[in-house]
């Protein structure tokens, strides 16, 4: 009789081991090499001290870098993976003053992001988890599906220079915009003036923009926004629509970072 639990106890064992082959077969992807590299991810949730403003914290991983956007000044710098780490380092941005609570992100941001958080892809999905807080943020492709060139009104929220980026009260206060129509044609505002014209989009990103103003003259600090507003419409530029954001780059070294309105 005790055969009978002995062969029983064989096989139970026999199908363990099987289980554990079938377990460990290499037809089973991993996600060991996953990487945020190359895509953009926007919070969804915050666990523990919260963004000053509101937030939400927009982070950007490219050849290398990160940028990082929490409701006020954007800041770039370069930034190391390795270990499941997030180590960002020469960590710059720009210097606009904020109002209300918006003031106090980009020390919130630095600080959790100079911390060393652990990061976890799954996904579509980056969880960054530091000491006291933890940012939960998806995939900007899947929150914010990327908007038309063509028919969408494109906020300027940043001039690019040959020499900075630029962000500043003045921008945000006469709003800079573009319309690309369908068939072509070109209306907006660069700041003082209205802007009217036409774009050739194609082949590929390339838009060549062939665009005049009204005569208007505006306080000196308007009428600066506006030409390096219109230094970036200026023949060839390469546009580049990521979700609800639109980069144009000019030949000439000027440029726009603009937000679907």
């Amino acid at each position: 009789m005790s055969a009978i639990p002995l062969r029983l106890a064989v096989l139970l064992v026999l199908t363990a081991l099987a289980a554990t082959a079938c377990g460990s077969s290499d037809d089973e992807p991993t996600d060991d090499s996953a990487t945020p590299m190359g895509h953009t991810y926007i919070s969804t949730e915050v666990v523990g001290d919260q963004i000053p403003g509101g937030g939400p914290m927009t982070l950007g991983f490219a050849d290398g870098r990160i940028s990082a956007d929490s409701g006020c000044n954007g800041a770039s710098g370069a930034v190391d993976l390795t270990g499941n780490v997030l180590s960002v380092s020469g960590l710059a941005g720009t210097l606009m003053a904020c109002p209300g609570d918006r003031g106090g992100a980009d020390a919130w941001q630095n600080s959790f992001l100079e911390s060393g958080p652990t990061w976890r892809l799954d996904g579509d999905r980056l969880t960054l988890t530091g000491e006291t807080v933890t940012v939960h943020l998806t995939d900007k492709k899947i929150v914010t599906p990327d908007r038309p060139l063509l028919g969408t009104t494109w906020i300027v929220t940043t001039l690019l220079t040959p020499d900075a980026q630029i962000r500043s009260t003045v921008l945000d206060e006469v709003s800079p915009n573009l319309t690309i129509g369908e068939d072509g044609t070109v209306s907006g505002m660069a700041g003082c003036n209205r802007i009217t014209g036409t774009a050739g989009v194609g082949p590929g990103d390339a838009v060549n923009f062939a665009v005049a103003t009204t005569r208007m003259m505006c306080a000196p600090d308007v009428m600066e926004v506006e030409q390096n507003v219109l230094a970036a419409l200026d023949g060839r530029t390469t546009a580049t629509v990521d979700a609800d954001t639109l980069t144009l780059r000019n030949d000439n070294g000027h440029g726009l970072v603009l937000r679907a309105q």
